[in-house]
Parts: C-alpha cells; sequence; structure tokens
C-alpha cells in the first residue's frame, strides 16, 4: 500500500470540499486498468486515443504515440487492477503520453481499489472494471470523499442498482460529483436534436425505437493458470453475473437516450431472446446472443429494443423517435459523429450541423468544469434507470415473462458471487424462457 510519502504534495482544497479553482489539479486514481479504463484516462487528459467505440476498445492498445496531453491540469496519480499484467499494460500505454505512475501508486488484487482510495491526494476517481465491481468501488470513492467517473453499465442486478442509488445520494449530500459513462448526453449532436424534439418538433412522441446490433465480440482464450474466477472476469463480456449480458453492458447506451427524451423510465417490460450460439462452447460463458424487447412506459407509450451481439449479421446502432409532426433519426457515426436527423411530415428535413467534439473527451471536460464551478455533475441516478432498463428486459427474456419495474429494482434476485476470490466458480446454464424465473 501506498505510505503518505509517496505523494509528498500540498493537497488542494477541493479533496475536501468538492470544489477547484480553475489552477487546481485534478488527479486521478484508475481502477480497472483494461482498454476502457486506459482510454477512458486518456480522454480526461484530452489525448488521441485508436478507439472507436468503448466495446471495440478492451482488447486492443488504446493511445497514440506522442499524442499531446491538452488538459495540463489533469494528472494521473494511482492505477489498480486485480491483474498484474493489465495493470503494466496500461502503464505502458499513458508512458506514450509521458506519463510515468511510480511503482508504490499500482496495486493489484481484489483489494487494490481499497488502497488506491486511502491516498488523501487522489480526488478524481476513474472506476472501469466489468461491471458487477461498479456498485461496491462506487459506494467505497465516494465515502473515501473522492469525484467519480463511473463506466456504463453500473450493475448486474437489483442489489446493485440500489447500492449506486444509495451511493449517488450520499454523493450530493458531500457535495461530490457522479459522472456517467453514457457519453452521449455530452455529444452536442445528440443534445441539440434530443432538445428539439422536447420542444415539441415531433408532437407528442408516440413510438420509440432502439437498436444496438453489432458483431460478436472478442472471446479471451483462457490459459492454464487461470481459475475459473479469473477466467470469467478477464473474458467478462461472456457472462450474465460479469456484464449483466449485453443487453446490460451494450445496449443500455440507446436505452439511456430513449430515458433521456421521455424524462422517464419504463413501468413494465415484456419480450424474448435466446442463443444460436452452441450451448456447448464453453467461451461464450451463459448470455444470449440477440434480444427483442418491447418497454412501456408511464403514458402508455411503447418502445421496441433490438439487441444482437452475432457476426454475419447487418450492424445497427440508432434510436428513432416518431410523432405526428415527423421521424427523428440518432446515431453515432465514429468518435465524433453524430448523424442526426428530423423528416417533417411536410417533406422538409433538418440535419444536425453542430460543432462536435469526442464525447468521451467532453463528458469529462464538462464534469471538470462543473467541480470548477462547485457544482459537479451527479449522473448516478440517471445511469442507475438506464442499467435497470436493461435489467428488466434481460430478465423478461430470460423468462419468458413481464417484468415491472418495481419487481426489478426490489428484486433480491443477485447474479454476483458470495466472496470476490481465485477459485472454483461454477457457470450457471444459459436461461431458458418458460423454465428460468425471476426472483
Amino acid at each position: 500500500m501506498a505510505s503518505a510519502g509517496i505523494l509528498a504534495i500540498t493537497p488542494f482544497p477541493f479533496v475536501q470540499t468538492g470544489h477547484a479553482a480553475p489552477d487546481d489539479a485534478i488527479r486521478i486514481g484508475l481502477v480497472g486498468c483494461g482498454g476502457r479504463g486506459t482510454g477512458a484516462t486518456a480522454d480526461a487528459l484530452g489525448a488521441a486515443t485508436k478507439s472507436l467505440y468503448p466495446e471495440k476498445s478492451y482488447h486492443a492498445e488504446n493511445v497514440v504515440e506522442g499524442a499531446t496531453v491538452a488538459n495540463k491540469s489533469v494528472q494521473v496519480v494511482a492505477m489498480a487492477d486485480l491483474c498484474e499484467d493489465r495493470l503494466q499494460l496500461s502503464r505502458s500505454e499513458l508512458r506514450k503520453l509521458g506519463i510515468q505512475v511510480p511503482n508504490e501508486a499500482c496495486f493489484v488484487g481484489f483489494d487494490a481499489y481499497q488502497k488506491l482510495l486511502a491516498i488523501p491526494e487522489i480526488n478524481y476517481v476513474i472506476l472501469a472494471t466489468p461491471p458487477p465491481f461498479r456498485p461496491i468501488h462506487l459506494k467505497a470513492a465516494v465515502e473515501a470523499g473522492k469525484h467519480v467517473f463511473a463506466e456504463k453499465p453500473v450493475a448486474v442486478d437489483g442489489p446493485g442498482i440500489r447500492l449506486v442509488i444509495e451511493a449517488g445520494e450520499l454523493a450530493k449530500q458531500k457535495g461530490l460529483g457522479i459522472l456517467a459513462g453514457t457519453h452521449r448526453r455530452h455529444s452536442a449532436g445528440y443534445r441539440e436534436t434530443v432538445k428539439r424534439i422536447h420542444d415539441g418538433a415531433l408532437g407528442e412522441v408516440l413510438e420509440y425505437r432502439s437498436y444496438f446490433n453489432t458483431g460478436a465480440t472478442r472471446v479471451i482464450d483462457r490459459q492454464p493458470a487461470w481459475s475459473d474466477m479469473e477466467y470469467q472476469i478477464r473474458n467478462w463480456l461472456y457472462y450474465t453475473w460479469t456484464s449483466g449480458d449485453h443487453i446490460v453492458d451494450a445496449a443500455v447506451h440507446g436505452l439511456d437516450i430513449i430515458n433521456w427524451v421521455m424524462n422517464s423510465h419504463p413501468v413494465k417490460a415484456s419480450g424474448q431472446g435466446g442463443r444460436q450460439t452452441p450451448f456447448t462452447d464453453p467461451a461464450r460463458g451463459n448470455i444470449f446472443d440477440h434480444f427483442a424487447i418491447e418497454f412501456e412506459y408511464p403514458n402508455g407509450v411503447s418502445c421496441c429494443s433490438q439487441t444482437r451481439q452475432m457476426s454475419g449479421c447487418d450492424a445497427r446502432m440508432e434510436e428513432m423517435f416518431l410523432g405526428p409532426k415527423g421521424v427523428a433519426s440518432l446515431a453515432l457515426r465514429g468518435v465524433a459523429t453524430a448523424a442526426a436527423s428530423i423528416k417533417s411530415r411536410d417533406g422538409s428535413t433538418w440535419r444536425c450541423r453542430a460543432q462536435e467534439t469526442n464525447p468521451y473527451q467532453q463528458e469529462h471536460l464538462d464534469f471538470i468544469a462543473s467541480i470548477r464551478a462547485g457544482q459537479p455533475l451527479n449522473e448516478a441516478r440517471q445511469v442507475a434507470e438506464s442499467t435497470l432498463m436493461g435489467i428488466m428486459g434481460r430478465e423478461a427474456a430470460y423468462s419468458g415473462r413481464a417484468v415491472t419495474w418495481e419487481q426489478a429494482l426490489n428484486s433480491q434476485k443477485k447474479w454476483t458471487p458470495d466472496k470476490f476470490e481465485f477459485g472454483p466458480l461454477p457457470v450457471p446454464p444459459t436461461p431458458v424462457p418458460g423454465v428460468y424465473k425471476f426472483i
């Protein structure tokens, strides 16, 4: 564990107060040193990365060699990860930016986050581990008095969601900020289009559609030295307990946009899903590879959501909103291009011309600006609700039965293990609709 002497520097006032002067340093502690954590850290520094979407960056080198650190008052103080090799790879990536994190401030293991949070100089924590760890880490970071960037999704089950909401309320009481990884809310194109919808460009929206159809994600090959627990965490996209399934992990982006436009969350979910990938392939865990869910909102309006992760199929990532005056379409093309338009019933088309910046960086710029203004953003509840929306859809498809918002939120169904420790961890069977029970 790092001692106080490792970082013998003068603490800044907002470490205690939540407020930063314009020239006060943001001191980052990174928890979760995979591709997304490394990329998020580079984004906070304002540096260039190679990753197109966070979902595609887990196994790729992220940082562009020789990239300039734009945010000079942002520093990286400490790093923590479950695995030594992941931490060292991340360190090598950050060295491309001239960032040197000393050995004494690098921690490995299930308790690594606790050692990092004990460093008082850290005032900005990036949480980018697989999502089942997010509720625990988020609550601990807020209790330690840190501002937090929490990558989406923020949980995999109802108990985790409740802990995230609790952490969000505690952050409000302590004057701390929580930024979510739902970066589209910080896209200029998305913001302009959603504002027009809220201002009545479509009239009363009558139907919503969300598509998150992509190719299959990469499978991590198991190494002989890895226990069940370690392998499942490393290959985390393919297990319900580690990812929440892809309707939670990936489709949360689109579901979050629907909630944003609705200014609400659904009251019920029903639908179906399944798995075309052979059940006999252990590397592909126990998740589904496709979902089709209908979400019902309090005003009776429905959202039809498609989610698919299968190779050789058409890709589509888009949100659509239909009203008596026209149809709006929102999609993120690449890192910094929002393909947003509104087609009116009179035949005219409005296309968003907003000057777009990289939303992965913009969200950190917005967060840091809010901290410096003494009004830190708190996105905990909105990302908790969007994550829970995905959980509702998953459980409806798994069980073959409708699931209400209250059932999902108050459920005692816990997907995470009772203990986080290396060793045996049997994989539950892939759920069979009509047989699997949601409790």
